[in-house]
């Protein structure tokens, strides 16, 4: 199985959970853009997908990745040594649980693998969709591996606030303005301003 890497020393930040958790919804909505196929069912994402993003002028990479399955057919176990050797190289995991159902037992797995694997870990709640699923969060508690973070990644609600605490986290420096850059926002302020 193939996958993209890109290797120019940002930090790489990985997002892992059980299939149909929403990870490539959440994975696109961190890179602003329906760069991964998205359907409601498991199984769709097998390789790695990884691609640059960028917060508040913070720079970093996020890889998109298969469910891991504690078991599974041939192609499961594949998956899942990708998911591994991703989970190897990153500077910070994001661990999707889905709030609309609760925490399950492949979750346990899950935590239980990344528990052992020694790397920082954000759990997230995806689905979070309303003040109900965020007041339930406290179940996921038992996962061991922190509070849940609440999102949903379908609609961006909380989405702003989960990446300031992904590059706070990771403690990267903002990219410096291009003055040319700004230069050009300026021009085109000047030439098309604002009706009164």
């Amino acid at each position: 199985m193939k996958s993209e890497t890109i290797h120019d020393g940002t930090p790489l930040v990985v997002v892992v959970g059980r299939p149909n958790v929403g990870k490539s919804t959440l994975f696109n909505r961190i890179i602003g853009e329906q760069a991964a196929i998205v359907e409601d069912r498991p199984g769709i994402t097998r390789d790695r997908k990884e691609l640059p993003a960028e917060w508040l002028g913070h720079r970093f990479r996020v890889m998109d990745t298969g469910g891991w399955m504690p078991s599974g057919d041939d192609l499961d176990e594949k998956v899942s040594r990708q998911v591994e050797n991703a989970v190897a190289a990153a500077d910070l995991v994001l661990f999707i649980v889905d709030a609309a159902v609760g925490s399950l037992a492949d979750d346990d797995a899950v935590a239980r693998w990344l528990r052992r694997a020694g790397v920082p870990v954000l759990v997230v709640a995806n689905k979070a969709d309303n003040d109900q699923r965020e007041r339930e969060l406290w179940e996921f508690s038992g996962l061991g591996l922190g509070d849940a973070l609440p999102v949903s990644a379908l609609h961006g609600r909380r989405a702003g606030d989960l990446l300031d605490v992904v590059v706070e986290r990771l403690g990267t420096t903002p990219a410096p303005v291009d003055i040319d850059d700004e230069i050009e926002v300026a021009d085109t302020a000047e030439q098309h301003p604002e009706a009164p």
